[in-house]
Parts: C-alpha cells; structure tokens; sequence
C-alpha cells in the first residue's frame, strides 16, 4: 500500500514498511562503484576530496550517497567526441537525446538526469556554479521550457575526471540541484600533455567528423602549475529523411510541371547538425607563502547548421522568383561561451578559506541562410540575423571551514559560507528584414525557419541573490557517519527560500554498509523563463483569407499575463529520500544499490497557446493586449519521481593472460503527475495549457529504463573494451493524440587500444556495432514517409553504426 502525506515543507510517497529503515538512517559522502577505475591513478595514501562532502575518502564506495566517478580517460576510451554523448553512456541515469528539426535545440540540445528536467541539475566546474545556455527550448525535446548548461562547451582533453552526484543538494550548492550535481574537474598537470587526432564517420558514409585536441601542462613557481588544453572539432550532417513524395510544383495548364521527375525528393534534412567548434580551457594554481591562488576559465565558440522544413516551389511561403525550385532554410547559429574563475584559499587562524568571485557568458546569435522573407516579394535577402540571446551571471563567494574535536575522540567538520549571484538576460532584436511586413502579394511575413526578434521583444533585465549556508559532517564511530545542512536564499524578484538535508551512512559488516538521505531543495525560476518573450505576426488561413494574427511567447511582466493573473514565476520546490546498500566483498567486487524519490511541486512549464474561443477571460485578456493567442512560462505541475540506481564492479587478474575490468550499471525511473495547478481565471482550461502531449513528454518520453555492461581487458600494450548499453522503452504523442511507443534497444561498442610506445598511441573502434536504428514512427505520424525515426527524444540518436580511428602522441 502507498502512503501519503502533505505539507508545506515535505512530501513523501514510499511503501510504508521502507520508512523506519529510511529515516533511521541520514548523511555523508556522495560515491559508487563507478568511481573505482577513474581512482586508480590516485596514490595509494592520497585522499581525494569529491562533491557532496567536506571530508576526505579512500575508496570508492565510502559515502552514503551515490556518486560516479568518470575518469578524463574513461570518457575518451568511449571514443565518443561530445562530453555530454560519453557522459551518457558512462552514467545510465543520465539522458542526452538527440533531436533535429528543433530550432536552436538542433545546436544545443538538453540533457537530464534522472528523468527530470534539463534545469533540474546543477553544474560545477571545480567546485564552482557554470552558467546555463541563453536558448530555450522551445519545441518538441525534452525539458521544453528549460535552458540548460552546454556540456559540450566543455572539451574532453581538459576534464581530469567528471563526479556525479546523484542526489538531492540545494542546501550545499543553492538553486537547481533537484536531481544532482555534476561536478567536472579541470586536468592540473605540471609537465608534459599530449595531442590527439581523431577521424570517422558513419556506416551510410555521412557524419563525417574530425577532432584535433590536446592539452599541455607547465609548472609555475612554488609547486604551482598551468595546465591549458584546447579543441577543434568539425562535423557534417547526417541524414535519415525520407523521400518527399508531394507535388512541389505548381500545375501547367492543369497537368503536372515535367519537373517533377527530375526533382530531388531528398529534400528535408533529418539528422545531426553539422558544426565546427573551438575551445580553449584553462586551469592555474600558485602557492604562496600566506596560501593558494587558483584561476580557471574557457572559450568555445561553435557555428552550426540544421534545416527546417523544406518550402515547396508551389509554397505560400517562397517566392518562384528566388527559389523556381523551392528551398531548404538553414539555422546557422553562432553560439559562444566565455568562462573565468578565480579564487584565494587560504588558513585564517583554525579556519580554512576559500574567497572566489567568476563570471560567464553565453551567446547564441540566430542566423538564418538560404531562406526568405515572403512579404517582401523577389527583392526578400536571403540571408538574415534573426536576433540574439544573451545569459551574463556573476558569482561570488566566501567559504570557511574547520575541524573541531566532538564526540567519541572524533571530529566535526564545520562548513559556512555566504555567496551572491547576479543573472542577466538580453534579448537583440534581429535585422528588420527578419520580422517586418513587406506588404508584397499578402504573403507571411518574417524570415522563414525562424522569424526574427522584433524591438518589442528585446530585454535587458537583471536580478541577483544573496544566499548563506552551514554544514556539518562527523565520522562519530568508526561504522557511523551522518551529517547535516542548511541554506537560506534570498532573490531579487520572487522572495526566498530555506533548504535542508541530513544524511547518514552505517557499516553494518566490513562488507555491508547502509545509507541514506532526506532533503528539501528549490530551482529558482531562470532568467530566461521569467523574461523571454518571441512576439511574431503569423498569417492564418481563416475561410479561404490570409489574416495576421499577433503570436508568440510572451514573458510573465507582459500586459497578456498580467491580464490573465498568472504573477510572477515562483521557485520550484523538492522533497527528495534516498536510501540504499554499499556491499564490497567477494575479492574486489563491488555493488551499491540506492533507491530515491523526488517530489517536485510548482514545476514551470511552457504553456501550449491560448486562443480567445478558450474562455471569455483569456478573450479579454488577449483582446486586451492586442494578441491574438499566447502561450507562457507558468508554475503548474507537480510530480514525483521515483526510481532505483544500480552500479556493481568487479576486477579480474589472469596473470599472463592480464586483467579484466567489469562494469554494470543500472538506472530506472518514473515520473507520475500529482497535480495541474492554474489560476482561477484559467479554470478548466488544465488539458488546453497541458495537453496529452506535454504530459507524455513530462512523464514517458525518456526511457524509464537504461543500463551499461562494459568488459575492459588489457594485456600488456593492446586494451581492447567491449561495451552493451541498453536504452529501454520510451512513448511519445502527437498533437493529434496518437501514442506511440519506442522499444528499448541495445547498442554495441567495440575498440581497441594499443600503446606502441612511451610516445605514441593507436586505437579504432566502431560505435553501435549492429548497426541499430530507433522503432520506426507509425506511418500517421512520418509527414508523408519523410520522418521515418522520432526526430525529438531519440535517446542513442537515428545515425546507426559509426566507426572511427584516432592516434595519440604524448610528451
């Protein structure tokens, strides 16, 4: 039997007879098994420090909340060239879907953990807050509405290890850690680096893709050093699109135009963007004789290309004069982020401190090519800025930290620090030929494949925060560890917030260990949900006549929302509960099971439009803005997640024949909605503003099921791995109510390694080896057999098998 209870400050929905044993217990240091591999490399009596936890562990699996541990030469191993693509495969509970067809999203798609939402993860790199994108999702990917930190940004050749959390941690680190933390660590080496050229390209002979990356490291006076590494990645699209079997031409005296014969039915572009991309990182520290100075940063600037929807020569939306033969619009976003941190730590009598201040941008500049603006008839450009967005956040920070002696001869660890945080949103206007009205033949107006930024939309908004947080932590036996935390957060435009977590950890044996955690936690509405707003004028066949209508998305200040009574955006509150078992035993093996819920309520979601026919209010309302429909950012749903992680690890030496590495990981996650909560004014209105679709895309459209089995074996100078990674059943639905469910899938990697010396390095390998495409749509569902594959949410992509090769010289 379920049991629930409701209150303002928690929620919980476990089967009864798990809540002794899960609050019997409480807090410690977030590891797993995972984390054995990435480990090896650290000395024996070396301590590590990772996420989650003010001390210091040994092993793996000394922690009472789970944590992966990805070593910078595990996720290169994978020979996969995006961080987020290896993150996936190396963490089961992590998502990264592909999609196509989806606007900015082609360029920087979103990625989640556990089956929540984009924004529901927070990011550190080397302890410290990354800024998210500047794009929203808009269309049909998972977490539509949200904006999420570009990990691709982010090259593998200067990542020493990747920590995941994954658990609740809003009371350590502030706003958007609902779902966990990831926590990517900087390389730091003194000397010596490496270069590494890597090639390949897909089993259909497109995707081609190249990536020259490397990183060197220097030493700085008084043990200091200066690491920098840097990447240039190339890649061509990929293709999967069916044949367009529609007239494209106008009739010629009532027959077919001869030129459909001759036409290339390939005319859609279904697949992977194509894109270069260049970063640069870099990480810095300089003892001196009063403590350590420490900087770190980076540069990435990417310039992608997708397709929209392909305009028919026959089209309302071309002009024949420009493009006789129809045409393609192309998104060619430029997307930029600059990062830089740097910080003081320091002893100030018994006191530890760390002072740091940091600042990001992100950049994503619309550009649209071969495209038109209709309304302006043959002398339309064909080329356009279609406006630009722009994220700027600010951080700073002062943490202090101690032991004190406590109970049983043991130690307390103390933690406490204050930080602020400033966010700014811009929104540029586009070029006027990118939104603006040419009056020609009454044809739509605005650049076509993505219709500019008008003045009326642009922004230049800011808000900050200021938050304050303690922590404590005690090893108080030598089988007992707990601990506790809390922070308080105040914002500038929706009030405050106070956070909670305790945790606890229990060795029951040598071998057995039990542990779990209890928290509260908050995602404060971004800067992008609560001032975005892409206001266009859409011309709608009403009996027969092309009427303008006032569309788009408009922010919660506007005159619109303001009419409808929807207030400002308010934060996102959780309650999360993790419980689970630590077991190393048997001659290395290693198994760590850890069971969660997470209940979220007044999750944000991007409305679906209203019209005024839904009620005599929203009539006025929009009449009284002058819109015609409106959709918006809202606080409407809540849900509760719950799941189970499994992660077991075990080595295997063969003498002569060398070792054997064994890796399995399991996650598993559902998402049910508790409750649709709107104003008054919008009574009844529940499945309008969050239709079938969205709930299936909140709930199912992520694979409630994923695993990983991977075997790595070395003998000597050759490593070979052989990886099975499972992607499970995952439904989607259309606007017209159709479900269609995608069955799970397993996708097979196979490489091979092998060191011809001290300097140089060799291997090849073929990703998704049997060639192992997603269920085919239902035919309803494909436009006219052009959309054979689901091209949103796709969680191993619709490329097939891929094979590579790539050499690597050290010095």
């Amino acid at each position: 039997m379920d049991y629930r209870t409701r209150s303002p400050n928690f929620r919980f929905k476990l089967p009864f007879a798990l809540a002794p044993l899960a609050l019997g217990t409480a807090f410690t240091l977030p590891t797993s098994a995972l984390a054995q591999d990435a480990e090896a490399d650290v000395a024996a009596d070396e301590r590590i420090t990772v996420i989650g936890s003010r001390l210091s562990v040994r092993t793996a699996t000394d922690g009472t909340a789970p944590v992966d541990i990805i070593s910078g030469e595990q996720l290169a191993a994978s020979g996969l060239t995006e961080t987020a693509r290896a993150l996936q495969y190396a963490v089961p509970s992590f998502n990264f879907p592909s999609s196509s067809i989806t606007d900015g999203s082609d360029a920087v798609r979103p990625a989640s953990l556990r089956g929540l939402s984009p924004d529901h993860t927070l990011v550190l790199i080397n302890g410290k807050r990354r800024h998210s994108s500047a794009l929203v999702h808009l269309n049909g990917t998972t977490g539509r509405g949200s904006s999420n930190v570009d990990l691709n940004a982010i090259p593998i050749s200067a990542i020493k290890r990747i920590e995941v959390l994954r658990d609740g941690a809003a009371a350590q680190y502030g706003s958007d850690a609902i779902a966990g933390v990831i926590n990517i660590v900087l390389k730091d080496q003194y000397e010596g680096g490496s270069i590494t050229l890597n090639g390949g390209q897909t089993f259909e002979g497109d995707g081609e893709q190249y990536k020259l990356h490397g990183n060197v490291g220097f030493e700085l006076p008084n043990g200091g050093n200066f690491t920098v590494a840097a990447e240039f990645h190339n890649k061509n699209k990929t293709n999967r699109a069916g044949l367009d079997p529609r007239q494209q031409y106008p009739l010629v005296n009532g027959e077919p135009d001869p030129r459909e014969d001759e036409f290339d039915r390939l005319s859609h572009h279904v697949g992977d963007a194509e894109f270069d991309n260049t970063s640069v990182f870099f990480n810095a520290n300089l003892p001196l004789s009063t403590g350590e100075l420490y900087a770190f940063g980076g540069v990435s600037d990417r310039t992608s290309q997708s397709g929209a929807f392909y305009r028919r020569a026959l089209d309302n939306r071309n002009i024949i004069e420009v493009y006789p033969d129809g045409f393609l619009p192309l998104l060619s976003p430029e997307t930029s982020d600059i990062s830089t941190t740097g910080g003081y730590r320091f002893s100030l009598g018994e006191w530890q401190v760390d002072a740091s201040a940091g600042m990001g941008v992100s950049e994503f500049q619309y550009r649209l090519e071969n495209s038109i603006n209709a309304s302006f008839g043959p002398t339309s450009p064909t080329e356009f800025d279609a406006g630009t967005l722009k994220l700027e956040e600010t951080n700073a920070s002062i943490d202090f930290s101690r032991f004190i002696p406590f109970a049983n001869n043991s130690d307390l660890a103390i933690a406490a620090g204050i930080s602020y945080r400033e966010n700014t949103y811009i929104i540029e206007a586009g070029d006027p030929a990118s939104y603006e009205n040419g009056g020609f033949d009454n044809r739509p107006a605005g650049s076509q494949g993505f219709t500019g930024f008008k003045p009326e939309s642009e922004v230049d908004e800011s808000r900050d925060n200021v938050g304050f947080y303690a922590e404590v932590e005690n090893m108080l036996t030598t089988n007992f560890q707990w601990g506790a935390a809390v922070r308080y957060e105040d914002y500038s435009d929706f009030g405050s917030n106070t956070s909670w977590k305790v945790s606890g950890r229990y060795d029951i044996t040598d071998e057995l260990a039990v542990r779990a955690t209890a928290n509260t936690g908050f995602r404060a509405p971004s800067v992008q949900q609560i001032y975005f707003t892409n206001i266009s004028t859409l011309f709608i066949n009403r009996d027969g006549e092309l009427v303008p209508e006032q569309s788009g998305t408009f922010n919660n200040i506007s005159p619109v929302a303001q009419a409808l009574e929807l207030g400002n955006l308010e934060a996102e509150e959780s309650q999360s509960f993790s419980m689970g078992l630590v077991w190393n035993g048997l001659d290395g093996l290693s198994l760590t099971i850890d069971a969660f819920q997470i209940a979220v309520d007044d999750r944000i979601i991007l409305s679906s439009s209203l019209v005024p026919g839904d009620s005599p209010a929203v009539a006025d309302a929009l009449a009284a803005a002058g819109a015609d429909n409106a959709r918006f950012f809202i606080n409407a749903v809540d849900t509760t997640t719950q799941g189970v992680d499994v992660v077991l690890t075990k080595d295997f030496d063969w003498g002569r024949n060398g070792t054997l590495g064994v890796q399995a990981a399991y996650g598993y996650n559902k998402t049910e909605i508790d409750d649709v909560n709107l104003p008054a004014i919008l009574d009844g209105l529940e499945t309008k503003l969050f239709d079938g679709v969205e709930q299936t895309r909140m709930t199912e459209s992520v694979p409630r099921n994923s695993g990983s089995v991977a075997f790595t074996h070395d003998l000597g100078d050759l490593q070979t791995r052989l990886a099975f990674n499972y992607f499970g059943d995952y439904v989607l639905q259309n606007n017209a109510g159709l479900r269609t469910t995608f069955g799970g899938k397993w996708i097979t990697d196979l490489s091979a390694k092998y060191r011809y010396n001290d300097q140089w390095t060799l291997s090849a390998g073929v990703q998704n080896l049997f060639d192992v495409y997603p269920d085919e749509q239902d035919p309803s569902n494909q436009f006219n057999g052009i959309f054979i594959y689901p091209n949103t949410n796709a969680p191993f992509g619709f490329n097939g098998g891929y094979y590579y090769a790539e050499v690597t010289y050290a010095f």
